[in-house]
């Protein structure tokens, strides 16, 4: 049984850099353009240099996105991209349009290629084609059970890669192929546009009395009737390998540092338990359930993994999320001999506050803060100013990179 990649999604560089920190095997990151987050941060060509060099020296992969549906205007400058993409040497492009894979195999013949969930695999047949025409690894469609994900690993040659999402947000229409926030808002879900009116709160009105705003359920708070839960197959990894899984794929090119840290330790230890003793995995399944939700979610669901989603499976009275910790910063350094580590702060925090520096290995070690220094040396009570660094007692030392975060009251 060959252990599953765990491939982790990176919207900036500094989300790169974390991931490979916990634990990822791999990470998806997007350039500036031909992508589906444009509102990502994403990656200038330097930047997507930078990033798979300090990948590549710990032994990650990284794979670049160029997955929108492409519309004629396109087709020249994915020639130039591609051209461009030469010099930063990813492992992988993740495509889901026909004409941009031929211009990948005329441009970057020696490239490996990964389809794209947007081009909604749902049987062996259609998984085959690809295969045949150039494709080692297909995202196979948000939409399948374990059972068809099994059907197509056992119908597909084993020179085939399988990939399938195991946490994060859902879409409402087939993975991602919608069409509302181009209708709505005039901006193409297929192009990284993406407005995500699948979480807005809807009425309905009635066509001769314009301004009447019925509730579509009789509940005072309205209803969000596109928004699913999010995704999370903590529980079952045994199932998801039995099933032909080769790459555990995690949602999130839009998440912040400590989603990516939050989830990557937290599926980098199941998988690893699992793999060192199924008893410890199931076990410690309370431990991994508890960790992810210190990031910000949503309710979880299984998805289409055991049963086609119900009313169970939606959030009807809300479309925020839960956030029991806040990111307050990341380790920038550390002084051993005085024993004061510096950080970069993300958001506020005060002397008299319990933070936690979440160590790679999984453990969380919590710090009373009793007083802090600005970097000239200066006392301070708060941390207020983005990016500020702050200095602070602290007894162990946490690689660079590593997540502090502070519990919500």
């Amino acid at each position: 049984m060959n252990k599953p990649e765990l491939l982790i999604p990176a919207g900036s560089l500094e989300n790169l850099e974390v991931a490979v920190l916990y634990g990822a095997d791999a990470v998806y990151i997007g350039g500036q353009q031909f992508g589906l987050r444009a509102k990502a941060k994403n990656f200038s060509m330097d930047q997507m240099k930078e990033g798979i060099e300090f990948a590549h020296k710990h032994n990650v992969k990284v794979y670049v996105t160029a997955n929108i549906i492409a519309h004629n205007a396109d087709i020249q400058n994915v020639y130039d991209y591609f051209e461009e993409l030469k010099s930063v040497n990813p492992d992988a492009l993740i495509i889901a349009d026909p004409g941009i894979l031929a211009i990948a195999k005329e441009v970057l013949p020696e490239m490996e290629l990964h389809l794209s969930t947007q081009a909604n695999n749902t049987n062996y047949g259609s998984v085959k084609f690809w295969h045949n025409v150039g494709v080692k690894r297909v995202v196979v469609a948000r939409e399948l059970s374990f059972k068809e994900i099994k059907e197509i690993s056992e119908n597909t040659p084993d020179t085939l890669d399988i990939e399938a999402f195991v946490h994060g947000a859902m879409c409402i229409s087939y993975s991602g192929r919608c069409l509302l926030s181009n209708y709505m808002a005039g901006r193409d879900a297929n192009k990284g546009a993406c407005t995500h009116p699948c979480r807005w709160q809807y009425h309905l009105v009635e066509e001769t009395r314009p301004n009447e705003y019925m509730p579509v359920i009789e509940n005072e708070r309205g209803t969000y009737v596109y928004n699913s839960k999010d995704l999370c197959m903590l529980e079952y990894v045994k199932e998801l390998i039995d099933a032909g899984v080769d790459s555990f794929k995690i949602e999130g090119r839009m998440k912040t540092q400590l989603y990516v840290a939050t989830v990557t330790r937290t599926y980098r230890k199941a998988i690893d338990d699992y793999f060192e003793d199924a008893t410890k995995y199931r076990e410690n399944i309370p431990y991994y359930l508890d960790e992810i939700k210190k990031c910000t979610h949503r309710k979880f669901t299984t998805g289409f993994y055991h049963n086609r989603p119900n009313e169970e499976d939606q959030i009807y009275n809300s479309n925020t999320y839960i956030r029991s910790y806040t990111f307050v910063g990341k380790v920038l350094s550390y002084d051993a001999e005085n024993e004061i580590v510096s950080i970069q702060q993300r958001n506020k925090f005060c002397v008299g506050d319990t933070v936690e520096f979440m160590d790679v290995k999984g453990e969380n070690y919590k710090v009373a803060i009793d007083e802090m220094w600005d970097e000239e040396g200066n006392s301070i009570e708060s941390a207020p100013h983005p990016k500020q660094i702050i200095k602070f007692k602290v007894s162990k030392q946490f690689p660079n990179n590593t997540i502090v975060r502070l519990k919500n009251d």
